[in-house]
């Protein structure tokens, strides 16, 4: 896994292949859009990436969020401080902000009892196409659980995911109320949706 700049711009890549960059952001932001439209004021993102969600979220949610931020590898953190501290990094020394470096799952498992306004999950590439097998405990129904137990009574879940997978959005409704997909761009000029949001609210 490396960073990469060229012109300005920030690549994510993972042997050879781009993760993330500086100019495909549409979709984090939508997803801080989706989740804190009901005035959410105690969120966790599972996921930092380039800290894009984050800065969304900051935006929306006012000077009384609280926001908890876990990524599980240490080198993103420290690239965001260091290297792209002029695209979010600054955001990190927020005081609204916690920076969890570890597993998501395990702010989820101290959460129980409704702890977080809105839950947003960008850790892997989607529930039919997981990188990480141990994903596989958010994406399934003991996943869910844990989730909505972490979730306030009017909570809310994002998933973030590469491929839209109906199956996925038929199991998230087993758990879960006013489930839909909504699709979204890479970029803001993009003609096509390229990702998938699944949107869940607890009660």
């Amino acid at each position: 896994m490396v960073l990469q700049e060229h012109d300005g711009e920030f690549f994510m890549k993972v042997d050879g292949v781009t993760l993330m960059s500086t100019i495909a952001t549409a979709s984090e932001q939508l997803m801080a859009e989706l989740a804190c439209e009901s005035g959410a004021r105690r969120v966790l993102i599972g996921g930092l990436g380039f800290g894009f969600t984050l800065r969304k979220v900051l935006e929306l949610c006012g000077p009384d969020a609280k926001v908890e931020v876990a990524e599980l590898l240490p080198e993103v953190v420290a690239w965001n401080r260091e290297f792209l501290r002029e695209v979010n990094g600054a955001l990190l020394d927020d005081p609204r902000v916690t920076i969890h470096v570890g597993d998501v799952k395990e702010c989820i498992d101290r959460a129980s009892g409704g702890k977080f306004d809105a839950v947003m999950l960008d850790v892997d590439n989607g529930p039919d196409s997981l990188v990480h097998r141990d994903n596989d405990r958010l994406y399934g129904r003991r996943g869910f659980k844990k989730v909505k137990s972490a979730l306030s009574a009017k909570g809310r879940v994002v998933y973030w995911s590469a491929n839209r997978d109906k199956g996925f959005e038929r199991e998230l409704a087993k758990e879960f109320v006013n489930v839909r997909s909504v699709g979204a761009k890479a970029y803001p000029a993009a003609k096509k949706f390229s990702h998938t949001l699944f949107v869940a609210d607890r009660g």
